[in-house]
């Protein structure tokens, strides 16, 4: 049993609704504006939480030409690490008017901090929760500190391996952390649903016995909604207002409708999932006219033996069910019965039921 954990006052667990956070990542592209559009749109269409990435250029990489920091193919060949992260980050002087506007509007904010200097931002903003990006898993020094916070902290876990996974998270109790969760994660960018392997989440539950999601980088909704019927209790998807603007996420990110359409497919899910529960369905009471059951289609008198022509199985399904046919045959009725009237244990004279 994996206890819940609790991200400014929603608590996330089996017995919770599933927790969707919004990623805006680089999708603001640059534009304080558009940031905040993100945010209020991240409301609007049902995400629980809006999450961002508090890095520098040169708290994350170096600055340099040669080729162990040249990206070569993918989304974004042909720029080094510095460059990259130089367009994509987001500025450091926008993040109290970010998460100021957050509480404003009423969504949670938090953030994926890449170096200590950034948690120490973020605990000035009074962030609720941090999240390790996949790449960052393997920062055992980064998860401790973190977790030095004393605040929730999610962990994705992409490129690691079970050893890995699992150095992480006692990375993360070493430091003091008390609410945990991890996520599974395929870091492609975007990656095709066949790479998810989704009946990796209950095995990581069994493992780890903490409150596990996914972080999804697939091109639709099927694969995140998939991933809440196998347990997992939080969905992270990249969000844009515009997935053609050009950004370097937004071309496998989710525009508003779809992020809606996730927000309500994952929690449709989770309820149809309920309980252990073989009785019948407040939604079916109405139909038990559709079922089979034993009705007389003769009159017969008080003391008449019920003859094989005298009883049928039909519908509506309001007399004894059609597995007792064989004992209400040659069985005397205790009162006058008329043709079609169900056949009721009340009126058979000598046989229990």
């Amino acid at each position: 049993m994996k206890p819940p954990i609790k991200i400014a006052g929603r608590s996330i667990g089996d017995d919770f609704p599933p927790y969707v956070i919004a990623e805006m990542s680089a999708n603001h592209n640059g534009d304080l504006s558009a940031a905040l559009r993100i945010i209020e749109a991240a409301k609007a269409v049902g995400a629980d939480a809006v999450k961002i990435q508090t890095y520098r250029p040169d708290t994350i990489t170096l600055n340099s030409k040669l080729p162990d920091f040249q990206i070569v193919g993918g989304l974004w060949g042909g720029k080094t690490l510095y460059e990259l992260y130089e367009w994509a980050h987001t500025p450091w002087e926008w993040h109290a008017e970010l998460f100021e506007h957050a509480r404003k509007i009423g969504i949670t904010m938090f953030s994926s901090p890449f170096d200590t200097t950034a948690v120490d931002l973020l605990e000035d903003l009074n962030a609720p929760a941090y999240k390790i990006a996949s790449f960052e898993a393997v920062d055992l020094p980064l998860i401790r500190y973190v977790a030095s916070t004393g605040k929730p902290m999610i962990i994705s876990t992409g490129m690691a391996d079970a050893e890995e996974i699992q150095e992480a998270i006692d990375a993360a109790y070493a430091g003091g952390c008390q609410q945990l969760a991890v996520l599974h994660c395929v870091s492609g960018y975007p990656a095709p649903a066949a790479d998810y392997n989704l009946r990796t989440i209950p095995d990581m539950i069994q493992r780890h016995a903490i409150v596990t999601g996914l972080s999804d980088h697939t091109l639709d909704n099927t694969t995140a909604i998939a991933s809440v019927a196998l347990g997992a209790n939080i969905i992270e998807k990249h969000f844009t207002l515009d997935r053609s603007a050009g950004g370097p996420d937004d071309s496998f990110s989710l525009e508003p409708a779809e992020f809606t359409a996730l927000c309500n497919g994952a929690r449709t899910a989770w309820e149809s999932l309920g309980r252990v529960d073989y009785g019948r369905k407040s939604s079916e009471r109405d139909n038990v006219k559709f079922r089979r059951s034993l009705y007389f289609v003769k009159d017969l008198k008080a003391g008449d033996v019920i003859t094989a022509d005298a009883v049928r199985s039909v519908r509506p399904g309001f007399g004894l069910a059609p597995k007792h046919l064989d004992a209400v045959i040659g069985a005397r009725v205790s009162a006058d019965v008329q043709a079609c009237t169900p056949v009721l244990a009340t009126v058979i004279a000598d046989r229990q039921f």
